[in-house]
């Protein structure tokens, strides 16, 4: 098992973040398996593209609420990540209430 779960969509409240304000937020590990996805569908090109942080943000982005963490943005890193079998990937979170 890579993900906690497989999602479609974004369950949490609007957080009002700009993709610019995500970089405020301190990185740390987050472990895969903690991970809801926010999005059921991957574009393999993504995740095959050597550049593909090249433009955005390093870390993923994940919102925490009501005690779930959901991965917002970073599919393809995560995705990575679990090619590369590791267990932990770095993430901005933010928490909401």
């Amino acid at each position: 098992m890579i993900f906690k779960r497989v999602g479609d969509d974004r369950p949490y409240p609007d957080h009002g973040l700009r993709p610019k304000d995500w970089s405020a937020l301190p990185p740390r590990q987050v472990r895969l398996d903690e991970l809801v996805t926010t999005k059921g569908t991957l574009d393999l090109t993504a995740l095959l593209d050597e550049d593909s942080t090249f433009y955005g943000d390093l870390f993923a982005h994940v919102v925490e609420w009501k005690g779930d963490m959901y991965l917002e943005d970073g599919l393809h890193r995560a995705l990575r990540a679990a090619l590369q079998q590791r267990q932990v990937l770095h993430a901005r979170v933010l928490v909401v209430d």
